[in-house]
């Protein structure tokens, strides 16, 4: 069993950044695929942005391209989402998912609003 705890979110200005923080518990971290999706209001959750297990390899939506880095640190057990340049748009809940062959697990989500 794996539990994902998010932290890092809160109230930005347009133009400003955040690092979102995803702090795993739980064995075989090492092994998961790691992502972030978020929910904007109104609106279906969408993948953000992915990390290979070692951390060689990320995919980041054409969206947040060229804004947003995903990165993780294994010996933290720990996976990081970037964000900077925010826009209003960006505004969402933000969630953190692992996933290692048929396991899913997901955390409780951090709230991300970008306004002036």
């Amino acid at each position: 069993q794996v539990q994902l705890v998010e932290s890092g979110g809160g109230l930005v200005q347009p133009g400003g950044s955040l690092r979102l923080s995803c702090a795993a518990s739980g064995n075989f971290f090492s092994s998961y695929y790691m992502s972030w999706y978020r929910r904007a209001p109104g609106a279906e959750r969408v993948l953000v942005a992915t990390i290979t297990s070692t951390g060689v390899s990320t995919n980041i939506a054409d969206s947040v391209k060229g804004r947003f880095t995903i990165s993780r640190d294994n010996a933290k057990n720990t996976v990081y989402l970037q964000m900077n340049s925010l826009k209003p748009e960006d505004t969402a809940i933000y969630y953190c998912h692992g996933r290692r062959m048929s396991d899913n697990y997901w955390g409780q989500g951090t709230q991300v609003t970008v306004s002036s």
